[in-house]
């Protein structure tokens, strides 16, 4: 599976960025899809997921601000960010698994920026 990613950038706080997450290759495997986040000297992690069925998962720093959606057609995730604050600076990566509990996978988008200035 090939995840290319998109969507970056710099915002203030407060404001609005969508990331988008374009997955090819061997799709029919993936049942999870993922963003995962980086921020210098923090280990990574995962910033929400959702299920072929819609399901979803949140970290809770980001519940209530983040929306993670997918369109299961074109096997592209979204990532609506909201309410943006200085601590979501970071690179995020989108993933794709088989399930919750593989998560993640080796499955990697390139990493895009996310800065939020205050």
């Amino acid at each position: 599976v090939q995840l290319q990613a998109s969507g970056g950038g710099l915002v203030q706080a407060g404001g609005s960025l969508r990331l988008s997450c374009a997955a090819s290759g061997s799709t029919f495997s993936i049942n999870v899809m993922g963003w995962y986040r980086q921020a210098p000297g923090k280990q990574r992690e995962l910033v929400a997921a959702i299920m072929s069925g819609g399901r979803t998962k949140y970290t809770d720093s980001v519940e209530g601000r983040f929306t993670i959606s997918r369109d299961n057609a074109k096997n592209t995730v979204y990532l609506q960010m909201n309410s943006l604050k200085p601590e979501d600076t970071a690179v995020y990566y989108c993933n794709a698994a088989s399930s919750i509990t593989t998560m993640p996978s080796a499955s990697w988008g390139q990493g895009t920026l996310v800065t939020v200035s205050s």
